[in-house]
């Protein structure tokens, strides 16, 4: 969906916020596409070509953005418009994905390019100042070929758990066993508050993602399910995401499905996520490995499901249905560990759901498999950390001169 352009309003709404405003959403536009016209900003901001003209221009001479001739061959008479592309100066962010197993980071540029990727292990028990400095750690040796002069932004946590809107603070990760935690203090007190930190629920960050980037653009309801261990829902509806009053909306994977299943790590029976996540995949399959990298390679291999994995299907199925009924999207789409669990078991997944649904024939919710595949949620975290650049890239890009070098730098407990 296209960017929308809102003006402030009210006593404290002067040039110079309406034109601090303008800009963050003339490069939000620019990181949303990577190439767009001139003439396109200028229809889609309502402003007119000197305006725009000039907000370029000072995007420009901050080296966050460059003009260019559009490529291919000119179409129609006159002069074509200039477009606008990510600059030279490299502007990027910090993306981390916490998982069960592992810590996975990418350095991600304006534009939504990936850029580079470092991965560390999770320890079993792995507690938040362990995960923090392990964190630090990798960023620094990621950023290490990373020119002097570019701009680093920010870092945006994605992690399994249910994470406040108001403060950030994890309050609970069943699956990490943590609770309470103000993991974005814990960086930020490493890195000497050089840059904002964000964190939010991976699911959360995946439905951002595919909106905005992936299989979901365009589209206006949609459900993404993040599930490896546990299973996470992240919402849009009417174009916008869903979070609830303090961010627990979409805790899909402790929906009961039945009241006598398997005990859930909440303590209840017949969770979602325990009927179909790793776990419950691991048994059916006849393994006791629960790596979500070795499930996926034994799912790849299933050709004709065996009964056990087709009631995991069933049971992922009855979610979906669940969840349709509810809230009626266009499109459900299977995250982590589901999007290889769903083409082993798809035709019961498939039969259930045209069981269940309220759906008219005419109008079926479509389950699909993420476009950006197992990046959906660390690109998640990338968008996430640029919000403060495309609200107010002067002052976010003066704060970050030198925060690269003082993330390089941070210092860490031996």
């Amino acid at each position: 969906m296209p960017l929308q352009q809102q003006r402030p309003t009210g006593k404290g709404a002067n040039q110079e916020a309406v034109r601090r405003h303008n800009l963050g959403t003339l490069l939000g536009h620019v990181h949303r596409d990577g190439d767009v016209s001139r003439a396109a900003l200028t229809t889609r901001m309502d402003l007119n070509r000197s305006t725009i003209a000039a907000l370029v221009a000072e995007l420009e001479r901050l080296g966050v953005v460059a003009q260019a001739t559009p490529r291919g061959d000119r179409q129609g008479a006159g002069r074509p418009s200039l477009h606008v592309r990510p600059g030279e100066r490299e502007v990027c962010v910090i993306a981390v994905e916490l998982r069960v197993e592992s810590i996975e980071l990418a350095r991600i540029g304006l534009g939504g390019a990936v850029l580079g990727r470092r991965s560390a292990p999770m320890a079993p028990g792995s507690n938040p100042d362990d995960a923090a400095d392990e964190v630090v750690r990798t960023a620094a040796d990621l950023l290490a070929d990373v020119a002097d002069d570019a701009l680093l932004v920010g870092i945006g946590v994605g992690m399994p758990g249910i994470v406040s809107t108001e403060d950030g603070r994890i309050h609970y990760a069943p699956n990490l066993s943590w609770s309470d935690v103000a993991f974005s203090d814990l960086l930020e007190q490493r890195i000497g508050g050089a840059i904002p930190v964000v964190i939010g629920n991976d699911a959360n960050l995946g439905v951002l993602a595919e909106h905005a980037r992936g299989v979901a653009r365009g589209m206006t309801d949609v459900v993404y399910l993040s599930g490896d261990v546990g299973v996470g829902g992240g919402l849009i509806t009417r174009g916008r995401r869903l979070l609830g009053t303090v961010g627990y909306a979409g805790e899909v994977g402790h929906m009961r499905i039945t009241v006598d299943g398997r005990r859930c790590r909440c303590g209840n029976r017949g969770c979602w996520e325990a009927e179909i996540g790793a776990l419950a995949v691991a048994d059916a399959l006849g393994t006791p490995s629960h790596e979500i990298a070795h499930l996926v390679d034994l799912l790849d291999e299933v050709d004709t499901p065996s009964p056990p994995l087709r009631e995991v299907g069933l049971m992922l199925g009855v979610g979906i249905t669940n969840l349709i009924n509810i809230f009626d999207p266009q499109a459900v789409i299977l995250g982590g560990l589901l999007s290889a669990l769903y083409p082993a078991v798809r035709d019961d997944v498939d039969a259930e759901v045209r069981r269940g649904t309220l759906d008219s024939e005419d109008r079926r919710t479509e389950v699909l498999l993420p476009g950006l595949g197992r990046d959906s949620v660390i690109v998640g975290a990338g968008e996430l950390a640029f919000g403060a650049m495309m609200s107010d890239p002067l002052a976010v890009s003066s704060a970050a001169e030198g925060a690269l070098a003082q993330v390089r730098a941070a210092p860490l407990p031996r």
